[in-house]
């Protein structure tokens, strides 16, 4: 069973809560306990959870990742198309995230909401959300 929506990014970098159209595929999925799987089909975005009540968590994520992983560097890849810190900070945080599913639900904290991280705006990401019913 699989569900795939796209999010149009409008910046080089920025954190998108997709939270609600992933509720709508686990709706429309019908499985009413099992898990969850959001992957975002890139290599230079990524999918975390985090808190996004607060806009400044995602600003934050992607402004300490840039101090750790600099636009300019020596990256070899910089040499084909320019964007090796977009590839290297996508790798740090991971393309994907696993949920329980509870009683046709998400299992996330009260702050928690799924969060697609641009890296390489803007674009249209295509995100894949799978499920396991158990």
């Amino acid at each position: 069973m699989a569900h795939t929506f796209n999010v149009d990014t409008q910046a080089p970098q920025q954190s998108i809560d997709i939270t609600e159209k992933v509720v709508a595929a686990v709706a429309e999925s019908g499985v009413d306990d099992g898990f969850c799987h959001v992957m975002v089909l890139h290599s230079t975005a990524s999918i975390i959870i985090n808190e996004t009540a607060d806009p400044n968590i995602g600003r934050d994520v992607i402004d300490a990742l840039g101090r750790a992983v600099p636009t300019r560097s020596d990256w070899l890849h910089d040499r084909i198309d320019d964007n090796a810190h977009s590839h290297i900070k996508a790798a740090i945080l991971g393309p994907s995230e696993m949920i329980a599913i509870d009683q046709g639900a998400l299992v996330l904290g009260k702050w928690q909401e799924i969060m697609l991280i641009e890296f390489d705006g803007p674009r249209e990401r295509q995100v894949s959300v799978r499920f396991l019913s158990s």
